[in-house]
């Protein structure tokens, strides 16, 4: 694999330019920075498949692409089996000596959001993971439809606002707990699992560069901070993301082959998760007083993650 250099951000962020500018997500949306990261990391010819989504939508209204690579879309749920399916006619290819150039690295690579990930397509994500394709996963995970309408998907966390579990008089709006899907995706059977945001650019080009690196599936769940629904300036994507990685709401991480937990970033100064709740019109609610109790739980589930995610790294099990 033809690794890209990450030590210098000016140089990393003038190379290979794959992703184009010209696309329709919003303002401040997250999907692009990550996306571009991606592909700029990389000098190998990539494949890449998109789930339907706010990133299919805006990079190819036809006739027009943003995509300088093979790109391949299908339907909401089921990028993995279209990365999963080129990955098995390539390998089929090359061993009937078919291929024009056999030689060149090629990567598969399959983008979804939370909603084709974490619920339509993960049944489809299992199966390519279980049968042991080579290919990486990246879910971009803005915690929502949020191409449909901002309606919750179980990644949504406890207590955010959502067109279909709204806060009013009588909810405060998601009842239920973030799914984890790292762990799913580790115990599935991925070769590599890596929680990475883009405020941490260098930690995230390094995880899809071992991503890209690794024989056999490999997932990536990358924050997406979402403008719309998550109802923050555009201007402020990366605060957001800081305030996230620095509450340790969404602590960075790896797990390699199953079993070996390695925490990629630690904040210096761990902020309260309030912080970041506050940052975001769909948590406005949690700070009336009869919600109050459930920030407090919010506090006391990130630190017990946290607790865990150490004694995880420390017994390596």
């Amino acid at each position: 694999m033809a690794i890209t250099s990450v030590k210098n951000l000016k140089e990393f962020s003038t190379t290979n330019e794959r992703f184009e500018g010209a696309h329709l997500l919003c303002p401040g949306c997250a999907h692009s920075m990550i996306v571009r990261e991606l592909m700029n990391c990389t000098d190998d010819n990539l494949v890449i498949s998109t789930n339907t989504g706010c990133l299919e939508v805006s990079t190819a209204v036809y006739p027009y692409t943003s995509w300088d690579t093979s790109w391949i879309h299908i339907g909401f749920e089921n990028a993995a089996t279209a990365a999963a399916g080129a990955e098995a006619m390539y390998k089929a290819r090359k061993r009937k000596g078919t291929l024009k150039n056999p030689d060149a690295p090629v990567k598969f690579v399959a983008f979804g959001g939370d909603g084709s990930t974490y619920d339509i397509g993960f049944q489809w994500l299992s199966g390519a993971v279980e049968r042991g394709h080579n290919f990486t996963y990246i879910c971009l995970d803005n915690e929502n439809y949020a191409n449909t309408g901002g309606q919750r998907s179980s990644s949504t966390p406890i207590g955010a606002s959502t067109t279909t579990a709204p806060a009013g008089r009588v909810s405060y709006g998601e009842k239920r707990n973030k799914k984890d899907m790292l762990a799913i995706m580790a115990a599935n059977g991925a070769s590599y699992v890596a929680q990475v945001a883009p405020n941490k650019w260098k930690n995230m080009a390094q995880a899809f560069q071992k991503a890209l690196a690794t024989d056999g599936p490999c997932y990536i769940n990358a924050l997406s901070a979402c403008t719309t629904e998550w109802k923050f300036d555009p201007k402020d994507t990366i605060n957001i993301s800081d305030l996230a990685t620095d509450s340790l709401v969404f602590p960075l991480y790896e797990i390699i082959d199953g079993t070996e937990l390695n925490i990629t970033y630690r904040p210096k100064n761990v902020l309260p998760v309030k912080d970041y709740l506050a940052a975001q019109g769909r948590f406005k609610h949690l700070f009336k007083p009869e919600n109050a109790y459930l920030i407090e739980e919010w506090q006391k589930r990130v630190d017990a993650k946290w607790e865990y995610l150490q004694r995880r790294e420390e017994a390596r099990v």
